[in-house]
């Protein structure tokens, strides 16, 4: 059994397609292996932001043999009734260059038939390869993708050079002038020179000596080794956020750490936003102390040792800076304005341009909220109102304009800021959850009840207008909110009709 090796190097490819494409790699080639033939025992996909790699084990030197079914005449038109072959029968068997003797009864749906079982013998696969792996590598999809200088291939970056061997064997083939052969490159600065692979199984240790981490898993634990240890340093530990665990391991090929700081008077502005500047503008890690507490730190990954890291910590530090003032500039105007006095502004920002305005949504989802409240949780009323009119108001605040994601959680920072009861903004910060597939659910009823009204008015909204979900398109996430709206129903035991809560909706929209 033999081994497959497949590297397509390119410029720095986005963080958005991973990782994704590594299971698309897989699956593609699973099947495209299977259509050829080619028996195997597993694949890997690998990874880093220059390269994207695929490691086939357990393939044959040669593709399965073929056995072939080829149908002739009606068995008793080739064959007497004393099973002597007929004229047809001769002459069926001269046309494929048999004697009549390997002439078989082959049973169809039709009927019984003359015919004839050959074994089609299996090409090498090296030949095979060399026909699939540039058909494979052109199949790989992309959310967008370019061609460069006069190539006239698609790819999610410009390719500079194909790895390709079976074992010791260079795998020939070319994308226009890219020919592959047997050799990688090193981490871009660090070991930018050509390296030759002898053999797949050595792929991933060469790589390491010049420091490239290929297997991405490797890395993130890398990664999470790196964090904790620095955050240890000052009796700290990482907060290990999952989207951001992602983009930085998909963003360096050899991941370094490295420990900043920034002016405790930050710490008074909200938690959210801390972590959130931090994430977003530096791609940074914060820390808490033992208690649980955030620590005036930060921990970046970086994609290149140094001797000396001294400056590189001194210009995060200065844009970290830069940053958390800017945000808390945005904060302490934002709370000038009460979310009441905000609401009016709603009026200006479109929810969808076939829907209206977050205005109107508003209005709608008071209708709702009314109709729910009244029917399960009258004693919560009030408070549910109150929620349902400020919930969108945040919208209009400098703090969400710059970091949309902290939308709801900065509605609820507000509102308890500004003296709204803790009910009343617990709900407003919750009422976009679940944000995704498994996500956290609301822990109130009044979170959870803002939170079914709000997705089912934006689901029958889109569906009113042929918004409908396919199976490649789901851009307003329909299919989560849905979910999201039956997992709060089930895991907070809330009962009502689906059918008239959809009912009520369709006539919010005049329908």
């Amino acid at each position: 059994m033999k081994t497959l090796l497949l590297e397509i190097g390119t410029e720095e490819l986005p963080i958005s397609i991973f990782p994704k494409i590594l299971e698309d790699m897989k699956n593609i080639l699973a099947e495209r292996l299977k259509a050829e033939r080619l028996n195997f025992d597993h694949i890997k996909t690998m990874a880093t932001p220059r390269r994207l790699a695929v490691l086939v084990t357990g393939i044959p030197e040669t593709q399965a043999e073929k056995k072939i079914d080829i149908i002739g005449p009606p068995y008793k038109v080739a064959f007497t009734a004393d099973n002597k072959p007929t004229k047809a029968a001769f002459g069926f068997a001269k046309k494929h260059g048999v004697s009549v003797e390997r002439l078989v009864k082959i049973k169809t749906k039709k009927g019984e038939y003359v015919g004839l079982k050959i074994k089609e013998k299996g090409k090498p696969t090296l030949e095979i390869l060399k026909e699939l792996l540039p058909k494979y590598i052109l199949s790989l999809p992309f959310p967008k993708t370019m061609r460069w200088h006069k190539s006239k291939i698609h790819f999610a970056r410009p390719i500079h050079w194909i790895l390709a061997i079976l074992d010791k064997d260079v795998i020939p083939f070319s994308l226009e002038e890219i020919k592959s052969n047997n050799l990688t490159f090193g981490h871009r600065f660090m070991a930018p020179n050509p390296i030759i692979i002898s053999h797949p199984e050595e792929y991933s240790s060469v790589l390491k000596k010049v420091f490239v981490i290929i297997d991405p898993i490797e890395r993130e634990k890398r990664i999470i080794n790196l964090l904790e240890k620095i955050a240890q340093e000052i009796n700290g530990s990482p907060i290990l956020d999952k989207d951001l665990l992602n983009w930085v391991n998909f963003l360096v090929e050899y991941p370094v750490a490295v420990r900043g700081k920034f002016d405790e008077e930050f710490l008074s502005l909200p938690e959210p936003v801390l972590i959130t500047v931090m994430k977003q503008h530096q791609k940074c890690f914060a820390i808490r102390d033992n208690n649980g507490n955030l620590l005036p730190a930060f921990i970046a990954i970086i994609n290149i040792s140094v001797k000396d890291i001294l400056p590189i910590k001194i210009g995060l530090e200065r844009v970290i800076r830069a940053r958390l003032a800017d945000a808390r500039f945005f904060y302490q105007e934002d709370l000038k304005v009460p979310l009441s006095e905000r609401i009016i502004k709603l009026k200006d920002i479109i929810f969808q341009a076939k829907l209206g305005t977050m205005a109107e949504k508003v209005e709608r989802l008071k209708s709702l909220a009314t109709w729910i409240t009244e029917s399960l949780f009258p004693e919560k009323k009030d408070i549910i109102l109150r929620a349902t009119i400020l919930c969108k108001a945040d919208l209009t605040t400098e703090m969400v304009n710059e970091f949309p994601e902290l939308q709801g959680i900065m509605g609820g920072i507000y509102a308890k800021a500004q003296g709204e009861s803790e009910a009343v903004a617990c709900a407003i910060s919750e009422h976009y959850l679940p944000v995704e597939a498994g996500g956290t659910l609301p822990k109130t009823i009044e979170g959870a009840i803002l939170s079914i009204i709000d997705k089912m008015d934006t689901i029958v909204g889109c569906f009113g207008i042929g918004l409908i979900p396919t199976g490649t398109a789901d851009p307003f996430a329909l299919r989560r909110q849905a979910i999201g709206i039956l997992r709060i129903l089930f895991e907070k035991n809330i009962s009502f009709s689906l059918f008239n809560l959809i009912e009520l909706s369709l006539k919010t929209y005049g329908k």
